[in-house]
């Protein structure tokens, strides 16, 4: 049979692809490299030519197709060529001319078509069966080739918004404790154990709240837990009214539902965001954090001012019931279950997220506990997490009693880091997912992060020892957050990235090491504040983040280690 060879872009390449046919075909299948060419069922894209509609039969979803190939094969049956004795004659040059001819015209229309034809073949090779787990190739190579809003930002953005309202009613605490410390005369230490209860309840939920929505979904999980710390803020200034026990018990309680935010986030966004858009997702939600810090900070004085300091409490509660409104209607824990994502966009995350989207019923808990790489995620968190608990839950009385501001003051100069925190964090985001997009390994991205989230806090934080004016003080815990924010690119991504179809257990496990540093930072700080100083309080956080540099950067990893 003669050939001819033509030079052809590919539906799924930036990269020109060589196709070879034998002469006179006029339909050919265009099954992609490394995949069964068998059971070929036609998409129904066709490309005009002068003399005749070449349509090429892609290989269905049942064909097992990969999207991602970088080169593609056509295969192709004679039209113009006829059989005799069993064998086919060769074709004319003059034939061989024509279907060059053919050749190049379908690869100027292919490649006008290719992001028109990309959405309808990824939606037909979606619904052409049900089993979609494995049958994708799971590389971010796979072009999306949409356009408009997609359902997924939708997710990341209540997300978001659900983190934003998490701060806003933890750090209100930290303005609140002044007027009602003076109110009820407490003291430091007492102070402290005020502070320290919301981590009690937190504790209880990190790894609950993993199973829960591993298991149940993190639509539900995370609705259920802003509904429940929602109303457990409103009820601080009952329990405050009623006895130092009860507003311990109150604010444990609210700890409870904020427990299960962090889990419930991690899952949904293991099972809704490509691997590619990893980074800076998390970065966005996480900053919800910071900028809730900010709104709490900066709103909860004007409000004490005006209304008292019951108000923070009643307003801030009342938030999450608003939020909960939109989430009910609006979120869906996997795409599978989504009824409004398009089958375009349904495609592209299972493409390109590595996780199924059923429900994890049984954790391997031995083989979790066996790694290396996991006790080196939990471990740091415990180092991360004491000198972050330290300046969320303490910055305001340092300011005060240090500095020597006013609440007003105090909760304006506290927004200023979490400002520097939220801009740092997405900013780490989109870094991390550029080195990861042109070709560094996870894993060292991963460390090159993390090591600045440690080494970056620790270095302002022993600054902050012998600086003894506003300006300076200010600005050493910019940089001590500023830094800190890089982590949500390093240890916070880490999750998803060995384990993410135990991506809630895994953060419920080492975010409980997290918590318990948050329980006995914030216990120790009013220990050593009553027998010691602020340097004492810093140098403690300082050892803290040098020793986890060096366990991150010895045994952590990037790769996935967990089916």
């Amino acid at each position: 049979m003669h050939a001819v060879t033509a030079s052809c872009g590919g539906l799924y390449s930036h990269q020109p692809i060589a196709c070879s046919a034998p002469v006179g075909t006029r339909r050919c299948a265009l099954p992609l490299t490394g995949r069964p060419t068998t059971g070929l069922g036609q998409a129904g894209l066709s490309i005009a030519s002068p003399r005749a509609a070449w349509v090429h039969d892609v290989s269905t979803y049942s064909s097992c197709c990969s999207l991602t190939a970088r080169a593609v094969s056509i295969s192709c049956s004679s039209a113009y060529s006829s059989s005799s004795s069993g064998g086919q004659h060769a074709l004319q040059p003059q034939q061989a001319a024509h279907a060059q001819s053919y050749f190049r015209q379908w690869q100027q229309q292919l490649h006008r078509r290719r992001q028109q034809l990309a959405p309808p073949l990824q939606a037909r090779l979606m619904s052409a069966g049900d089993d979609a787990d494995g049958m994708f190739d799971k590389s971010p190579q796979f072009l999306e080739g949409l356009s408009g809003w997609r359902r997924r930002w939708t997710i990341v953005l209540l997300c978001f918004m659900a983190f934003m309202l998490c701060n806003m009613d933890r750090v209100n605490m930290s303005i609140a404790v002044l007027p009602m410390s003076q109110q009820y005369g407490w003291n430091t230490q007492t102070i402290g154990l005020v502070q320290s209860s919301f981590f009690w309840g937190y504790l209880l939920t990190q790894v609950l709240g993993g199973i829960w929505a591993d298991r149940f979904g993190g639509k539900v999980v995370l609705g259920l837990g802003v509904v429940w710390w929602s109303l457990a803020t409103a009820c601080t200034p009952i329990a405050a009214q009623a006895g130092l026990p009860t507003l311990l018990c109150a604010r444990a309680l609210m700890g409870v539902g904020e427990g299960v935010a962090m889990p419930a986030m991690n899952n949904l966004l293991s099972r809704w965001v490509p691997v590619a858009e990893r980074s800076r997702s998390l970065a966005l939600v996480y900053s919800g954090m910071f900028i809730g810090s900010i709104a709490g900070l900066a709103l909860s004085p004007a409000m004490i001012a005006a209304m008292g300091w019951p108000s923070v409490f009643y307003i801030f509660g009342s938030l999450g019931i608003v939020w909960y409104s939109c989430w009910s209607s609006r979120a869906a824990s996997t795409p599978a279950d989504d009824t409004s994502i398009s089958k375009a966009e349904k495609a592209y995350i299972l493409a390109n997220t590595n996780v199924s989207g059923k429900a994890t019923l049984t954790i391997p808990w031995r083989q979790l506990l066996s790694r290396k790489e996991v006790w080196a995620i939990i471990l740091c968190h415990f180092c991360h997490n004491w000198g972050t608990f330290i300046l969320l839950t303490w910055m305001p009385t340092y300011y005060n009693q240090v500095l020597g501001c006013d609440i007003f003051k105090s909760g304006i100069f506290s927004v200023l880091p979490w400002m520097t925190m939220a801009i740092s964090a997405n900013l780490g985001g989109w870094i991390a997912d550029a080195m990861v997009q042109k070709g560094t390994s996870v894993t060292t991205v991963r460390k090159v992060m993390q090591t600045l989230g440690f080494l970056g806090p620790a270095f302002c934080l022993t600054q902050l020892q012998h600086v003894h004016t506003l300006p300076a003080a200010v600005a050493c815990m910019m940089g001590a957050q500023g830094f800190d924010a890089f982590s949500q690119s390093g240890l916070y991504s880490n999750h998803q990235d060995i384990g993410p179809r135990y991506a809630g257990v895994l953060l419920g496990m080492s975010n409980t090491a997290g918590v318990l540093a948050g329980v006995l930072g914030s216990l120790a700080t009013g220990y050593l504040l009553t027998h010691g100083s602020w340097s004492d309080v810093w140098n403690v956080a300082v050892c803290l983040y040098l020793v986890g540099t060096v366990i991150w950067n010895l045994f952590a990893t990037g790769e996935r280690i967990f089916d």
